[in-house]
């Protein structure tokens, strides 16, 4: 795969701006720390399809609070954050008439590329030279798919970032930092036992 392969180290002053959109704390941990050598990163955390507000706080503190643990340490190349604004109405809209759809499946693919479609907004208007998001470290989420809406934005970098060993790093990650990890993506309907 193009893209995000084979990441190594850089010096700062060749380093390129990434705004890497990201649905958690737990998705991001393994990311980040895969990327941080490579990249000047700045995390966008926008979730309009956490239709709970009190989760979505949850979630967002507790991104904000994995970054500031990251940022820790002699050296530790600081990693930025930006927050997209919370508009649950337009999760709903574009869920509408698919709220029987199974998880994984096309309102899924919809939330994909509502939450790609404002990073690329992002990223051109704040002059980042490519975007990428966290969503594909999850073994439920379809990273052929993902990169099939991502490449339809500019400026946007395809990843798979379960492969070598990203979803086993971003558990061990999460425990060695005490992440909330939550037990569905976000939105009313895929929350477990529905």
């Amino acid at each position: 795969m193009v893209g995000l392969a084979n990441i190594r180290p850089l010096p700062l002053s060749m380093r390129t701006s990434l705004l890497l959109h990201s649905c958690c704390a737990p998705c991001s941990s393994s990311v980040l720390e895969r990327l941080r050598e490579q990249f000047i990163i700045t995390v966008f955390f926008y979730n309009p399809n956490i239709t709970d507000w009190a989760e979505y706080e949850k979630r967002r503190d507790e991104q904000l609070r994995l970054i500031e643990i990251m940022n820790q340490g002699p050296g530790a190349d600081r990693i930025s954050y930006l927050e997209g604004e919370y508009d649950s109405a337009a999760f709903e809209k574009i869920a509408r008439g698919l709220e029987n759809e199974p998880e994984g499946g096309l309102r899924c693919y919809h939330c994909y590329e509502l939450r790609l479609g404002e990073t690329a907004r992002m990223a051109v208007s704040g002059s980042f030279d490519c975007f990428s998001t966290t969503l594909s470290v999850s073994p439920k989420k379809k990273a052929a798919k993902i990169n099939e809406i991502g490449a339809a934005f500019p400026l946007y970098l395809p990843a798979d970032f379960k492969k070598k060993d990203g979803f086993k790093r971003s558990l061990e990650l999460s425990k060695a930092y005490e992440l909330y990890r939550q037990n569905f993506c976000g939105c009313e309907y895929s929350r477990v036992g529905r």
